[in-house]
């Protein structure tokens, strides 16, 4: 296992280092003057000066990306280039917002499709099949954004039964403001998880061992529950990486309908004002989350199936 362990942290540093190398070069090509777009078209020569120097915009490119990665090491992501507050900070005020999102909606979507899955699996071209295949066509074809949309305007706006933005204070208030951007989330990914739950069980249910419980008499919730979604949760557990994946970015529109604050928020609006400091550090901490998240996935494979330590 600490080989395995010691293989996977060895392939994602070369990954963590193209990837800031790939958003350090990115946000040198993008056009426009960072300074310009910070002081505005009437500052002075010497103001953008004094600007690019206290950025570190006026040192040769090579040396930018050596401080680039320094700090980056050191956890310094620089300042915001249009109120001067600290980058980090900015992104620890925003990120506990879009975590709880992701959490919340992952949480209800492996519990709503899971179970989704075993239904439509266990009855075959039946009635509730073909429900819970609609419903997983249904929620693969609506954008985040637009179900956002309907769901705020059903709920929030006519029926008021959800406040319309914001995250609300307290425990029971943050939960109350929460249920509809997480719903939206909750039924994509219950959609996604409940067809890939469907498939994988009915790979193992043509599976030799699978027909030898049933031939020995053993009982069908312990044959599709033990022998079945057990096994099933290798390709299921890589299905559900991929989701939480797609749940990090699809919180950015989600953020952006209901006005919630988080770091997808946060992005599009230094977008907006191209503020370069934030948006690099905002894409710094989804490119990581994601690495840790790819890594955390190949930690679980080998608790699901130990063989994979041994194979690899």
């Amino acid at each position: 296992m600490n080989r395995y362990l010691l293989l996977r942290l060895a392939d994602a540093v070369p990954t963590v280092w193209l990837v800031l190398t790939l958003v350090f070069i990115a946000m040198r090509i993008l056009p426009g003057d960072p300074a310009l777009a910070a002081l505005g078209d009437m500052a002075q020569p010497e103001q953008l000066a004094a600007f690019r120097e206290k950025m570190g915009l006026n040192v040769p490119l090579w040396q930018q990306y050596i401080n680039f990665l320094a700090g980056v090491l050191t956890l310094n992501l620089g300042d915001s280039y249009m109120n001067g507050s600290s980058v980090l900070d900015l992104i620890g005020r925003n990120l506990p917002y879009t975590i709880e999102l992701t959490a919340v909606a992952m949480v209800f979507g492996i519990a709503a499709g899971v179970p989704l899955g075993v239904l439509a699996a266990v009855n075959r071209n039946r009635l509730p099949d073909s429900g819970v295949r609609a419903f997983s066509l249904l929620g693969y074809a609506i954008p985040d954004f637009y179900l956002a949309a309907l769901l705020l305007i059903v709920f929030a706006l006519n029926l008021r039964w959800f406040p319309i933005n914001g995250v609300g204070e307290g425990f029971v208030d943050r939960m109350h403001h929460i249920v509809l951007p997480a719903l939206t989330l909750t039924l994509v990914k219950a959609a996604f998880i409940g067809r890939l739950t469907r498939t994988s069980l009915l790979e193992v249910f043509g599976k030799d061992y699978i027909r030898t419980a049933r031939a020995k008499g053993a009982r069908e919730p312990r044959v599709i529950y033990r022998h079945g979604l057990r096994n099933a949760l290798l390709p299921l557990s890589t299905g559900m990486g991929l989701s939480l994946l797609a749940t990090l970015s699809g919180s950015v529109a989600v953020e952006l309908v209901f006005n919630r604050p988080g770091i997808g928020r946060l992005l599009i609006q230094a977008i907006n004002e191209r503020d370069y400091g934030v948006i690099q550090g905002g894409v710094i901490v989804f490119a990581m989350m994601v690495v840790l998240i790819n890594l955390l996935m190949d930690l679980l494979y080998i608790i699901i199936d130990p063989r994979i330590r041994v194979t690899s």
